[in-house]
């Protein structure tokens, strides 16, 4: 199963060039919780349940927005995917989306 190391990833790059999130981009903005975190907590814990990676320094209780992609990680982490490309969005496009959810004030995620 694929360990996310610094020296080992290589950046994705989508069609139209762009980087897509690389393992040290956040994905919970509450807790500054990285991709490479959830990840490895993912892999080492062998999580029976997406909402387990919450235990992960608390991603997925603040506002919510990460839930998807922290059900999308441990879905990967299960099935044996690498982590390349997991999010095909540029760190600024998921930011700018995070901001767009708690702007709108929709009813939050859930697992």
């Amino acid at each position: 199963m694929q360990v996310l190391e610094r020296a080992t990833i290589m950046p994705v790059m989508r069609q139209d060039g762009k980087t897509v999130m690389q393992p040290d981009d956040k994905i919970c903005y509450c807790y500054d919780v990285s991709l490479r975190k959830l990840w490895n907590f993912a892999r080492q814990r062998r999580l029976a349940r997406a909402s387990q990676m919450c235990e992960c320094l608390g991603a997925g209780t603040g506002c919510g927005w990460c839930i998807p992609m922290l059900k999308r990680v441990h879905t990967a982490v299960l099935s044996q995917q690498t982590a390349d490309g997991l999010i095909d969005m540029t760190p600024d496009e998921y930011a700018d989306q995070r901001r767009q959810y708690i702007s709108e004030g929709k009813a939050r995620n859930a697992f």
